[in-house]
């Protein structure tokens, strides 16, 4: 799939890219300071060069120019790094980030390409709560709406929530809700043993699942939205009926999910390497 067909894709193409024409070079010049930015210590020109597939020669001019503006640096050993127009730049634009709205504008295209309900949660006061819901052509009607708090122990959300944030900011939470659903007569409480292994479940896969529960006959998938220091600040869950929802954890619901999230953590700034490496266990 290209950058024109993959609705998630890091550079998006415009509706009008077929009659707009570019600037090759700063298009090359950005290969090169892409490459700056995935490095934590300076680089040797030839080593730049030859990870983005050009020359030393086709390179050094520019490097000069991105010196002579401040977007790099360069070293007494003639190594480059980010320079201070790098650095502000990259304030400016995490000042005005906001992950809910950076998630808003792709679920729109999770929801068609899967046909299942797509929902934002952030961590609330209460624990993981819904912000956004986004319905395919065919409504899935469940109790859910922007203001719903998840059960951290019961719901795809809520264990996305449970197994990447720290520990001590979910186990109060946890604790009261599993005192409350031993009293009363809605769901039974997870084994702990059950409880514990969802948890490495949704580690090893990156995604949490629930399969006809808490609402029997709906199946979902939760996928995480890391930022730049790699916390969880979003959680994209995709919903649907049991007869029409892949469930797989590499199946049709699932590969849309992921893209769509590493994309999201992509647009708060976190690098595509490490967005797909494997988090360990908080």
């Amino acid at each position: 799939m290209n950058i024109m067909e993959n609705p998630y894709s890091y550079t998006r193409a415009h509706p009008m890219e077929k009659i707009r024409r570019g600037i090759q070079s700063i298009e090359i010049g950005s290969a090169l300071l892409l490459q700056l930015a995935r490095h934590v210590r300076p680089v040797a020109l030839k080593d730049l060069a030859k990870a983005t597939g050009m020359t030393a020669g086709k390179a050094h001019p520019y490097m000069v120019s991105f010196l002579k503006v401040g977007f790099v640096t360069q070293t007494d050993a003639g190594h480059y790094e980010l320079g201070p127009l790098a650095l502000q730049l990259g304030l400016t634009r995490l000042q005005r980030m906001d992950p809910v709205r950076e998630a808003s504008q792709l679920i729109e295209a999770l929801a068609n390409e899967t046909g299942q309900s797509v929902a934002v949660a952030v961590w609330g006061n209460l624990g993981p709560t819904i912000v956004r819901l986004e319905e395919p052509i065919e409504p899935l009607h469940v109790n859910l709406r922007a203001g719903t708090v998840m059960s951290l122990s019961n719901t795809a959300t809520g264990r996305l929530f449970a197994a990447y944030m720290p520990a001590k900011v979910v186990e109060r939470l946890l604790a009261e809700e599993l005192a409350r659903m031993s009293l009363g007569n809605n769901a039974a409480p997870p084994a702990q043993g059950s409880f514990e292994n969802s948890m490495v479940e949704t580690r090893k896969h990156g995604l949490s699942r629930t399969l006809g529960q808490p609402i029997p006959g709906i199946d979902a998938l939760c996928a995480p939205v890391f930022d730049t220091a790699d916390h969880l600040v979003l959680g994209i869950l995709v919903m649907g009926p049991a007869a029409t929802f892949d469930s797989d954890w590499d199946g049709a619901v699932a590969q849309p999910l992921r893209r769509c999230a590493l994309e999201i953590s992509r647009r708060l700034g976190r690098d595509q390497v490490d967005a797909e490496r494997p988090r360990p266990a908080t």
